[in-house]
């Protein structure tokens, strides 16, 4: 019988004096908030942690002040006994380099995701990592503070959408209900996620908005962002994901696309579905990857062909015809 990884991942920090934790690429409230936990976590074991991450805190989680410690830049394997890798399909989705003499640990719910680590827990099933390591807290013997209990309840309730999405299940409620009990806010979670916004946000919100078209039977719903609407707002980084739950409310709608301007002629396009439709096959077809209701890829041309051409093999392939979808402009 296979061990238990939990059991593996606590015996390894138990182990470990030093330990990094760092998230994927553009890391989101999931990631962030548990790894302020699992370090929290550690630092109570007696171990030293750090997160360290290749890309800066977006807003709103940039002003948390409990995330303020959270570096930018490489891990230096040497400086530490254990890497942890948060909601990270590969290493290269973490962004650092120079990882293969490490030793790692994987901690993932993305079903996509390829055991790459020493130690790997990969559960699908799993609402979001925040809930993970919650469950972990137990094998490792802490037990949550306030705060720690804080920080989980907040990755769960960023990755469920404040427990609208799917992935809102048993799990879901029960881990919060009792993060909760232990001492987290949710109404202070509820006020730091989704009621922060400078108006400049609600100016971009309206333009993104005047963007929407939709597809000839109304399953396909299209939305985009572009920098010059940032710049002319003043808007360096920018949270979007209630921009794209506006359009995926809307009636008849099974998929959004999020065109977002990365630079000349690359888009990021986000994927949010509903029902049957799974936006994870989608963005894999794009080279991209995620959740079944939630994933991303990339593309590259002008936009005037890619608004057309993306569009249309989604819905091909939500119509079962991959055979009539083209990989298109991604790379």
């Amino acid at each position: 019988m296979a061990a238990d990884p939990r059991e593996l991942i606590a015996a390894r920090l138990r182990a470990s004096r030093r330990i990094a934790i760092t998230s994927h690429l553009r890391p989101d409230g999931d990631s962030l908030c548990t790894a302020r936990a699992l370090a929290l976590m550690a630092e109570s074991l007696g171990r030293e942690a750090a997160i360290i991450n290749h890309d800066a805190t977006p807003f709103p989680f940039s002003g948390f002040p409990d995330l303020a410690g959270i570096r930018v830049g490489a891990i230096r394997p040497a400086d530490f006994d254990t890497v942890v890798l948060l909601e990270c399909a590969d290493v290269s989705r973490s962004g650092h380099e120079g990882l293969d003499g490490a030793f790692k640990i994987n901690i993932d719910h993305h079903y996509s995701n390829t055991p790459y680590a020493d130690i790997n827990w990969i559960d699908p099933e799993a609402p979001a990592v925040g809930e993970m390591v919650f469950d972990l807290s137990g094998r490792l013997g802490v037990q949550p503070t306030p705060e720690i209990a804080e920080n989980l309840y907040c990755a769960i309730a960023s990755d469920t959408g404040s427990f609208q999405f799917s992935n809102t299940t048993p799990r879901a409620l029960a881990a919060a209900t009792e993060l909760a009990r232990l001492g987290a806010c949710p109404n202070r979670v509820a006020e730091k996620l989704y009621f922060n916004n400078p108006p400049e946000k609600i100016q971009l919100l309206g333009r993104v908005l005047s963007t929407l078209s939709m597809g000839a039977d109304g399953r396909i719903a299209v939305i985009s962002m572009f920098r010059r609407d940032q710049e002319a707002l003043r808007l360096q980084e920018v949270d979007t994901e209630d921009i794209t739950t506006l359009a995926r409310s809307i009636k008849g709608v099974e998929m959004v696309l999020f065109f977002k301007e990365m630079g000349p002629e690359t888009y990021r396009v986000s994927l949010r579905s509903r029902g049957q439709a799974n936006a994870a096959k989608v963005a894999e077809h794009f080279g991209g990857g995620g959740h079944v209701h939630a994933s991303g890829f990339t593309v590259y041309g002008p936009y005037e062909r890619l608004i057309r051409e993306v569009p249309a093999t989604v819905e091909a392939l939500l119509d079962g015809h991959p055979g009539q979808a083209s990989s298109g402009p991604a790379r």
